[in-house]
């Protein structure tokens, strides 16, 4: 499991300075805002340099500001194979500011889908943009070689959330019941999505 402590930067001597700057672009810390809450999380540029570049574009354009997470999913009431946890969030119906990115597999990052895990959502492969989710508890289906997609190609796992998994949770538990005319998230749409105020770097 991947720590989320760094190491504090003095930027006394040289050598420490380019470690500093080294680990800055590893590990960016952003804050997203909610109606709810702030949830505060790392994105891991080291391992997941695509995709994180990807969110961190739509972090430092303002991108995500005004939007919402607006779906919740559980054993409860998911309708695919195998059951998972996760909210998911984004532009939603909003046309996305860039072209889609190229799929960033678990089984090239190292990364997993476990509590707290952030990640792209897509459709078929190649097809992530704007939209992103939350796991809640291991979602072993969501990587590379997972049950979750026929193509086997999981998700794009790219952050984890090292503080808010408090409001993570409660938008989790949110009402979720809205109507909507795709028969695959239905009883997964949130009543009342959960506004995204504001996100930026730590």
């Amino acid at each position: 499991m991947r720590s989320f402590l760094l190491p504090a930067c003095t930027g006394i001597l040289a050598v420490m300075a380019a470690a500093c700057a080294e680990n800055d672009q590893a590990g960016v810390r952003v804050v997203m805002e909610t109606t709810l809450g702030a949830i505060v999380i790392e994105v891991y540029a080291d391992q997941a340099p695509r995709t994180a570049e990807n969110f961190l574009r739509l972090v430092d354009g303002g991108h995500l500001d005004g939007a919402a997470f607006y779906r919740s999913v559980s054993p409860a009431n998911d309708n695919g194979s195998p059951p998972i946890s996760v909210i998911q969030g984004g532009l939603g119906d909003a046309p996305a500011p860039f072209a889609p990115i190229v799929h960033e597999t678990t089984r090239e990052t190292g990364l997993t889908h476990i509590d707290g895990t952030l990640s792209m959502a897509r459709a078929e492969v190649g097809t992530a943009s704007s939209e992103f989710f939350i796991c809640i508890g291991e979602q072993p289906a969501l990587d590379f070689g997972g049950a979750r997609n026929p193509d086997g190609q999981g998700f794009a796992a790219f952050g984890g959330v090292v503080a808010g998994m408090e409001v993570v949770r409660a938008i989790h538990g949110a009402p979720a019941n809205a109507p909507t005319d795709v028969e695959y998230v239905k009883g997964q749409i949130l009543d009342e999505p959960v506004g995204i105020v504001s996100v930026r770097r730590r």
